[in-house]
C-alpha cells in the first residue's frame, strides 16, 4: 500500500472524474491482491485502473475477482500483468501508451538537435578552454541543416518522432520490417534496410519493440559501420543494443551517445559511461514525470467514462499487441 500515490500521479479534477465514475474509492492503490484491502475491493470490482509496478492478473486474482470486466491501464505497456488468463476471461484492455510516448518522442528530438549542433561536446570544450575556446573553430560538420537522421522502428514513438522532426531540413530514414516504401513516405521518410540505415544516418535513434529477435539489434557490425562523429540515441530498451560495443566506441571517441536505457537498468558504479564527455546519460526519464504523468492519469479517466457509457476504448490493446512496448 502506498498512501498519498494517487494525489500525486492523479490531478484534482481527474480525481474528481475518477470518484464520480467509480462506486469505489478510486484513491485506492494496492500492490498485493492479496492484501486484505485488495481481497475485499476485488470482489465487487469490475475494473481495475492499473499503472507501473501492477502485480500480475493471473488465474488466481481472476478468480478473486469475479465481475472483473475491464482493465484501463494508466501506463505504456500491459505485458507485465495482463495474463493470458486476462485474455481468456475476454476482459477488455485499454492503455494510455499513446500518451507516455509523447514525452518520449519530445526528448528524442530534442537529443536528435541537440546532437546535431553537437551541444554535448561544446559545452565541454567551453567549459574545459574557457578563454581559449573559440566557437567558430572546425564547426564545419555542425548543425542541423541537411543532416541525415534515421528512426529504427515505425512504433508509436517512431511515428512521433518522425513527425515531429518533418518541419526541419533533415533528411529522414526508417527501417521497420513492417513497413513499406509507401508507408514510410507518408511518414516523410526513406525506407531502408537497417544496415544502410546505420551506415548513412548521423543520428541513429532506436524505437524497436524488446523481443528476442531484437536483441543487440544494434550490433558491434552495425556500430562498427556508423559513420565517424555520428551518435546513438536509446530510449527504447537497453538490450537493443550490443553495448559492450558501444561503449568500446564511445571511449574511443569514434561516436557519441544519447542513453536513457542500459543494461542493467543501473549502470556500476565504476561504468564508463558515467564520464565520457561524447555521452549524455539519463536515468531512464524520457517517458512520463511529474505533471506528464497527469496526461495519463486523464487518459485513464476517458477511457473509464467510455465503458461507463458503454462505448469501445478509444485506445484497446488485443492479445496480438502484447508485445508493444511502448
Amino acid at each position: 500500500m502506498q498512501p498519498g500515490l494517487a494525489e500525486r500521479l492523479i490531478a484534482p479534477a481527474t480525481m474528481a472524474r475518477l470518484t464520480e465514475l467509480a462506486v469505489l474509492d478510486p484513491a485506492l492503490v494496492v500492490d498485493d491482491f492479496t492484501a486484505p484491502e485488495a481481497a475485499a475491493a476485488l470482489r465487487e470490482t469490475e475494473v481495475i485502473i492499473s499503472s507501473w509496478g501492477c502485480p500480475p492478473l493471473d488465474a488466481p486474482v481472476l478468480a478473486a475477482a469475479p465481475a472483473l470486466r475491464a482493465v484501463v491501464h494508466a501506463a505504456g505497456s500491459v505485458k507485465h500483468h495482463v495474463t493470458e488468463a486476462c485474455w481468456r476471461r475476454g476482459l477488455q484492455v485499454t492503455s494510455a501508451a499513446w500518451a507516455n510516448a509523447l514525452p518520449v518522442a519530445e526528448y528524442t528530438v530534442a537529443a536528435v538537435l541537440f546532437a546535431n549542433k553537437q551541444v554535448l561536446q561544446l559545452s565541454s570544450a567551453y567549459r574545459r578552454d574557457r578563454e581559449d575556446f573559440s566557437p567558430h573553430a572546425d564547426l564545419g560538420a555542425i548543425g542541423n541543416y541537411r543532416r541525415t537522421v534515421g528512426i529504427v522502428g515505425a512504433s508509436r514513438i517512431g511515428r512521433r518522432v518522425l513527425e515531429l522532426l518533418r518541419p526541419y531540413d533533415l533528411e529522414l530514414l526508417v527501417h521497420d520490417p513492417y513497413l513499406g516504401p509507401l508507408q514510410a513516405a507518408e511518414l516523410g521518410a526513406r525506407a531502408v534496410d537497417l544496415d544502410t540505415l546505420c551506415a548513412t544516418a548521423d543520428v541513429v535513434s532506436v524505437h524497436a519493440p524488446e523481443l528476442p529477435g531484437t536483441r543487440h539489434l544494434i550490433s558491434r557490425e552495425r556500430l562498427a559501420a556508423m559513420r565517424d562523429g555520428a551518435t546513438l540515441v536509446n530510449t527504447a530498451r537497453g538490450s537493443l543494443v550490443d553495448q559492450d560495443a558501444l561503449t568500446a566506441e564511445l571511449v574511443a571517441g569514434r561516436l557519441n551517445a544519447v542513453l536513457d536505457v542500459t543494461v542493467p537498468e543501473r549502470l556500476p558504479v565504476d561504468s564508463p559511461l558515467y564520464d565520457l564527455p561524447n555521452v549524455l546519460l539519463t536515468p531512464h526519464v524520457a517517458g512520463s514525470l511529474g505533471g506528464e504523468l497527469h496526461r495519463m492519469a486523464a487518459a485513464a479517466a476517458d477511457e473509464l467514462a467510455r465503458y461507463a457509457a458503454g462505448l469501445p476504448f478509444a485506445h484497446p490493446v488485443l492479445s496480438t499487441d502484447i508485445h508493444l512496448t511502448a
